[in-house]
């Protein structure tokens, strides 16, 4: 055997990263290939994603390592803020642009230059707020153990039941027939191809998306993005890094002393009420960060009675 051929059959040594990249994914790539190419520019050991945006999808795509990877499921359970594309007048049977154009409806039969801004804005206060929305056949969803996707690409469709999700911001940014550019921020599980799909269908012409770009996560904002090329290209990528409570900065903040935080870390339930130096955010009940001289510890619930429990924990601290 060969030097080469021992070289290539070691495996390679990944580092201990923690912290959260807000990557501007690209047109073309989808979320996980994204995140691979990241983590191995990084050397990251462990890393993941916090909601999945479609190849033809830009923006926000909050990248979490080490740590991070504790509290990405606050992420998955935030809300999303989106500004995209609608072209009115076209469906196609994904409900975006990597579909194929679908046969003319004569029931979606009406000219998008006909359609007035009036018409749009009476449109979209149909869709803030509570709705129900049926999820598409082109999504990840499963059925059986297998994605719907791949029923859709065998020209199955399959029943799917409505879910309740919540528009809360649906805005008009701009018409030029045939397009309607709009931002929203929505709750979780909202499906913007569907939304876009149905305002054309109540604006009776049908539509699909044109363009999509996520800005917005939870308190994470598009600001704060840099992009793959920015990764790979740069002379020291940790550094690009927030750190771990980046993804908490919306928790009311709690400071232990040395003694509590000891405590704290070995699970046990912290009464504050009777420590008079510690600040807390009564009369708030919820999740707190815990932090001691400075370093976070990790989350906890701040319950009645001014009583802090454990939740998760950073390894770091436990050590």
């Amino acid at each position: 055997m060969t030097e080469e051929v021992k070289a290539a059959r070691v495996k390679r040594v990944r580092d201990l990263v923690d912290g959260v990249l807000l990557l501007d994914k690209p047109v073309g790539l989808s979320s996980n290939d994204a995140l691979i190419k990241t983590k191995r520019v990084l050397n990251a050991k462990k890393a993941g994603h916090t909601g999945t945006l479609d190849p033809f999808a830009t923006g926000l795509l909050p990248l979490c390592f080490g740590e991070a990877t504790k509290f990405s499921q606050d992420l998955l359970e935030a809300d999303k803020t989106y500004v995209t594309t609608v072209h009115l007048g076209v469906r196609t049977d994904t409900g975006d642009t990597e579909g194929l154009v679908l046969d003319a409806d004569p029931a979606l039969a009406r000219d998008p230059a006909t359609i007035t801004a009036e018409d749009i804005e009476a449109v979209l206060a149909r869709f803030r707020g509570p709705i129900a929305q049926v999820p598409p056949m082109y999504s990840a969803l499963k059925r059986d153990g297998k994605p719907l996707y791949e029923y859709a690409r065998a020209g199955i469709t399959l029943e799917r039941e409505a879910r309740n999700v919540v528009i809360h911001k649906l805005e008009l940014l701009s018409y030029e027939a045939p397009f309607l550019r709009l931002e929203a921020t929505v709750s979780k599980g909202t499906y913007i191809r569907v939304l876009g799909e149905d305002i054309g269908a109540a604006l009776g012409c049908g539509a699909h998306l044109n363009a999509l770009r996520r800005t917005g996560v939870g308190a994470l904002v598009a600001s704060n993005m840099v992009t793959l090329e920015e990764v790979q290209g740069h002379a020291a990528p940790l550094s690009l890094l927030a750190p771990v409570d980046a993804l908490l900065s919306t928790f009311p903040r709690i400071e232990l002393s040395a003694e509590l935080a000891k405590r704290f870390l070995q699970g046990q339930r912290l009464p504050l009420g009777k420590e008079p130096e510690v600040q807390t955010p009564a009369p708030y009940e919820g999740r707190v960060r815990v932090y001691a001289e400075g370093k976070l510890l990790g989350t906890g619930l701040f319950e009645q009675w001014a009583i802090l429990k454990p939740e998760r924990l950073i390894a770091a601290a436990q050590a």
